[in-house]
This record gives structure tokens, sequence and C-alpha cells, in this order.
């Protein structure tokens, strides 16, 4: 009996064998009855037969062993089968499992009673396979997508509803600073109270900011005449106010009109310094420089901490490929450069422009940002 005919007469004992192995798979979710054990098997298997009893030439056997099977213009059973899969808690190893369950229970069923070794036993082995490969090809992606799209819409959610708390905490704050009654201890207070939350909505706003890149968006820019001396000025000037122990040198060739998005801009120069001012050795001053040729603004930011190794250099603005350290002084505080340089490297992108970095022992670490002066046509 051919391998398909075998498939569609045994359908209920291969079924049971399925729904047996996975009641065996440990989620945390609450178990799962028969039907839902079964969910869409039995389509994959009838899906498969079928496969199997389609004309094949030598080059399509070849695309489907490399992967390049036909695909469906509809969600396939497998593609749904990973979807509810996930829903029910299972790890993309256990629905893989599944399949290699599968695939050792028909091929043990039905050798056991079809073992002959001829020609015919051989091909259907092999298009059993390939059609098992390329249902399994298709619940992986299709359940990596899902793992991906809900990754994305849990960052823009958390992002968005932690912004009405935090509200609350600094309006609470503000309103406290007000009291007379707080003495000097409850003012220390109050203040590390409100010195936490604008760090908390930093977090928020990088949270939405990568979601927003997630999602394909991409972080707003709203360009307008802006004086980018004066906005670096300024985050230098908070900074140094944040961190007295700095020693932050600002230079600059005057002011330098273009059209930027100032709050962004402020975003990229305060990430930079304060990167600089954290990972930074408080021996030596922080370097931050801004000049212009009249075609081009040029930002630079250079710190003298231990320098970041050559081989984190590649992913530095990869929000994947994080690199932190502890910086000197500070053995327990660590800071991840990741995600606020990746968001960075988005604003700088916004505006036609590029980020570099380099860092030797010699130089010590320098950001620099190269911008186009654009005037309003």
């Amino acid at each position: 009996m051919r391998l398909s005919d075998f498939i569609f007469k045994n359908l209920e004992p291969i079924l049971q064998a399925w729904e047996e192995f996975a009641r065996t798979v440990e989620t945390p979710m609450p178990a799962m009855d028969p039907p839902g054990l079964r969910n869409h098997a039995e389509y994959i298997l009838r899906t498969v037969a079928l496969d199997m009893c389609t004309s094949q030439t030598p080059q399509e056997q070849i695309d489907k062993s490399q992967g390049h099977g036909p695909v469906a213009a509809d969600d396939s059973a497998a593609q749904s089968h990973a979807i509810t899969r996930l829903m029910a808690g299972f790890t993309l190893d256990q629905m893989v499992s599944e399949y290699r369950a599968l695939r050792s229970s028909v091929l043990r069923l039905w050798l056991a009673q079809e073992f002959s070794r001829d020609e015919e036993q051989i091909v259907d082995v092999i298009r059993f396979n390939e059609a098992i490969d390329q249902a399994l090809v298709e619940s992986i992606a299709s359940y990596g997508q899902a793992v991906e799209n809900t990754r994305k819409t849990v960052l823009g959610v958390l992002g968005h509803d932690l912004r009405t708390p935090l509200s609350a905490v600094t309006l609470g704050a503000d309103l406290l600073k007000q009291t007379e009654e707080l003495g000097s201890r409850g003012k220390r207070i109050i203040a590390q109270i409100s010195t936490s939350v604008q760090s908390a909505n930093e977090m928020v706003a990088d949270l939405l900011d990568l979601a927003r890149c997630n999602l394909g968006t991409g972080i707003p820019v709203q360009l307008e005449r802006t004086d980018l001396t004066a906005v670096c000025q300024s985050v230098v000037d908070e900074l140094a106010t944040a961190h007295p122990e700095a020693q932050i040198k600002f230079t600059h060739t005057g002011s330098m009109m273009g059209q930027y998005d100032s709050s962004r801009m402020a975003q990229v120069f305060s990430n930079l310094i304060g990167n600089a001012v954290r990972h930074g050795n408080s021996k030596f001053p922080i370097n931050v420089s801004l000049d212009g040729d009249g075609t081009t603004a040029t930002f630079c930011v250079q710190n003298h901490g231990a320098p970041i190794p050559p081989s984190a250099l590649p992913t530095l603005f990869d929000p994947e490929g994080r690199y932190s350290r502890y910086s000197e002084g500070e053995p327990k505080a660590s800071s991840g450069l990741g995600l606020g340089l990746f968001i960075a490297a988005q604003i700088v992108e916004g505006h036609s422009g590029t980020i570099e970095v380099e860092s030797t022992l010699e130089l010590g670490t320098i950001f620099r940002v190269i911008l186009p002066i654009t005037h309003q046509s």
C-alpha cells in the first residue's frame, strides 16, 4: 500500500498517536481537551497525503528540499496550528517535537505493515519527509511572526499605558514640593522621587520609540527652524547641573540655524552626552563640540573611560546587540547603551544624517553625528 493511501485509511490511529504525544507536553496553560490537542492535525495529514499524490518534477523536488516549495495564498493548516499552539502555551521546541513524533509514528506504523524496500516505498518515504518538512517550515514561520507581532504590540501598549500612572506620580511630587511642612528630609525624598520618575518617563519614551520602529512607522521627526547650538547648550547645562562631578566642556562655532526637530535632537545630544558622563572616567573632562561649515553640522562627544571592545562596535546601534558595561568608579551601576543609541541613530537618520563611533585607549570614545544644514525653501 502506498504511504499516501495508508495515511488516508489510518487517520484515526495516527491522530490518536498525535493526541497522546501532545498530551505529554507540559505548558503553563490549562490542559486541553482532545479536539484542542488534535486541532489542525487532520488537515495537516490530509495536506501531506495529497502533496504526496501530486506529480513532481526532479527540479520541483530539488526546490522543495531547499525550502522553496509552493506557497499557498491563504493560511495553511500548519500555519493555523502554530498560532493555536502558541496561544496554548507551547514553546517553539515543543511544537517542533510534535512534527518529529508525527513523522516517527506514521513511518513506524506504515513500515510495520508494508516493509518491502522496493523503489516505490523509498520514493514514498522521501515525499513524506518533504511534505512534513514543508508543513514544519510553515508552522515555524507562522509561530515566529506571531511572537514578533505580540512583542511589538506589548511594547506599544506597555509604553503607552505606563504614562498615566507616571504622570500622576509626577503631579503628586510637584504638589508636595510646595508643602512647607515637609522639612529638609521630606524635600530630599521628594526630589529623589522626581528624579526617579523622570528616569522612568525617559524609559517609557524609549519603549514607545522602539515600538514605533518595530511597527514600521519610524520615529516621527517634525522639522522647524532651529538653532542647533542653543539646543545643545541647553542639554549641556541640564546635564552639568544634574552631574556636578562631571567636567563637561562645550565648544561651538556660534549659532547654527537649520531645519531640525529640536526636541528629538535634544534627545540625541542628551543620550550621547549622558552616556559619556556615565561611562567616562570622572578624572578627565568630557569634550563636547558642535561645528559647521555652512552645509553640514558635526556634533562630537568624547570621554576617556575604558574603550568599547571592537567586537561590540558593529552592533552598538542595534537594540538586540546591546553593549553594557560597568562605568569606572561605579562597579554596581550598569547601564545599557543599546536602546538609547538605537533611538538616537533612528532620529539622526530621520534628519538624513549619520552617526558613527570610534573607541581606543589613546583617544577615548568619540561619538560623531553629521547632519545636513538645510534651510526652508
